[in-house]
């Protein structure tokens, strides 16, 4: 069992955030609710925004970062994202307290976490994925979301990652013969939008060795379900012959997932 816990708030094209909690230290990936609503999930983990160690975003779009502004008013958190993601930002919303926006070229520790970005390819100005490793352990979680096709970098990312955050975010034929307006259907459906679910399967197959635990993410609510997407996935690696056990969650966009039992959180 990975000794990460995560905890996803929110998943989806409504709103978008994650707790990692690693080493009784705890991150928070993307803050796409309300800063209300964020602090309300929190609460169903017995955790406050007080707690956390850091923030990181990984671009832009709202549903990563509606609640950043009220979120920095009220709190200290130290947040982080790449230049010019926090450039596209800070030209939008000026109401953002900027002392605690952080740039993060490389990668940066907190005690004997290792946190690394790494590039992915999405309809951003600069979209990032995040790596977050125990020195000590050598044990990995990757987050990756909002990715139009798996690039080198990306394979590089979530290879040997005992956990792994992957978004599965449509299944093509539903989005072919759903009610999205075709110009929105190509741009799901390019190597700047988002993973099927078939995708998200075959990157898994491919992976030398599997991830312990695995949360299917960013479903769509219009073009994907979270059982067609968990069957999906397990048919593409059942097809391929992959013989290892996997731990698959779905996130969910309305409630929390979690790989551990909320009232049980001496576990993190």
């Amino acid at each position: 069992m990975s000794e990460f816990r995560v905890a996803m708030l929110a998943s989806g094209s409504k709103g978008n955030a994650a707790i990692i909690a690693i080493d009784k230290q705890y991150f928070l990936v993307d803050m796409g609710l309300s800063c209300r609503e964020l602090v309300t999930r929190m609460k169903t983990i017995h955790l406050t925004p007080e707690q956390l160690s850091a923030i990181f975003i990984t671009h832009e779009h709202i549903d990563h970062v509606k609640g950043l502004a009220t979120f920095t008013k009220k709190y200290s958190t130290p947040i982080y994202s790449s230049e010019r993601t926090w450039r596209a930002i800070l030209n939008k919303e000026k109401n953002i307290n900027r002392s605690v926006c952080h740039i993060i070229d490389t990668n940066i520790h907190y005690n004997n976490i290792k946190i690394s970005s790494f590039a992915i390819p999405h309809d951003a100005i600069d979209p990032h994925g995040y790596i977050f490793e125990n020195i000590a352990s050598g044990e990995k979680c990757t987050y990756l979301t909002d990715t139009g096709f798996i690039t080198d970098t990306v394979r590089t990312a979530v290879e040997d990652a005992d956990l792994l955050v992957l978004e599965a975010n449509h299944d093509v034929e539903m989005l072919k013969n759903g009610r999205y307006p075709a110009q929105l259907k190509q741009r799901i459906l390019s190597t700047r939008g988002h993973l099927s679910n078939e995708t998200a399967g075959y990157l898994l197959a491919e992976m030398k060795k599997a991830p312990q635990c695995v949360f299917l993410a960013h479903l769509s609510e219009e073009n994907n379900r979270p059982l067609l997407a968990l069957n999906t996935v397990k048919d593409v690696l059942s097809r391929l012959g992959s013989k290892q056990n996997i731990d698959i969650y779905v996130a969910a966009q309305h409630e929390v997932v979690a790989n551990f039992l909320i009232d049980q959180m001496e576990l993190f």
